[in-house]
């Protein structure tokens, strides 16, 4: 949790130096390089060709389609305002999960889920001005492909080991991230700085590749549910890391947003225990 909330912060560093289309592509791509350079070490074989299909939805959601909108969001959104929204991250994937594996969860559940929904909803208008802008549309975005990326990966962390998940679904991504990244060079310009080039390597290294690689592992060894409720702490501390290493002002609103949506995720837990 500590890796993935300073992905905003490093973002909003990596946009100093890099276009949007830029900073993924190459993000992803030194990631997909990385990955690729521990799975030859440790000499991991091919996945199953059954196992392909999920991994491309994990790549999809998580390497490419969640950095990418949240790329975007950001442009015009504060991180600050970001991290509430996507607080309702571990809400979504709880909803995406009870619809591929076919639970169903208690009615407390879904209350909770619900009222997490609301808060974030109103929060977005509030500080919108009463509608929804681009970012936020962005971010709604984001949430979807994350969800469905973050429900593959942990069933498919039942089949084979979690960190694997990731660095298949990285490497898969690669020859596409490559020549996104020579295109979208090509056509943006790079203004390279202090600030840029730790984002971006924060982002490929820290975000995209070892959180994910612990995340992934930590899902395989002490299972899905009690994993996620580590989940908690990351909208708080990406509200820390806005004010403290971005200097943002912090909204009264954004903390009272994200500890309600942390105590409806805290609901969903329970419930779903």
């Amino acid at each position: 949790m500590l890796s993935f909330s300073l992905t905003f912060p490093s973002t909003v560093w990596g946009l100093e130096s890099f276009g949007p289309w830029s900073l993924v592509a190459v993000r992803s791509t030194l990631a997909a390089l990385i990955a690729g350079a521990f799975l030859l070490a440790m000499r991991v074989p091919l996945p199953e060709r059954r196992h392909w299909a999920g991994l491309a939805v994990v790549a999809g959601g998580v390497v490419v389609g969640f950095p990418l909108l949240t790329t975007l969001a950001l442009q015009t959104s504060t991180t600050s305002h970001a991290a509430v929204v996507v607080g309702l991250l571990p809400l979504t994937t709880a909803t995406f999960a009870a619809i591929r594996t076919g639970r169903r969860p208690s009615r407390t559940f879904w209350i909770a889920a619900v009222s997490g929904a609301a808060v974030v909803i109103a929060f977005t208008l509030q500080q919108s001005g009463g509608a929804l802008s681009r970012g936020d549309l962005y971010l709604f975005g984001a949430l979807l492909v994350c969800a469905a990326g973050y429900t593959e990966g942990g069933r498919l962390a039942a089949l084979m080991p979690g960190w694997q998940v990731i660095g298949w679904a990285l490497v898969l991504c690669l020859p596409l991230m490559a020549a996104g990244s020579a295109v979208a060079l090509s056509f943006e310009p790079v203004r390279l700085n202090a600030h840029g080039i730790i984002g971006l390597v924060w982002v490929a290294a820290g975000s995209t590749f070892f959180g994910l690689y612990v995340w992934y592992r930590g899902m395989a060894a002490i299972g899905i549910p009690k994993a996620s409720q580590l989940q908690l702490a990351q909208p708080l501390l990406t509200l820390v890391w806005s004010v403290s290493v971005l200097g943002e002002s912090l909204s009264p609103a954004a903390p009272l947003a994200a500890c309600a949506v942390l105590v409806c995720i805290a609901v969903t837990q329970r419930a779903r225990g």
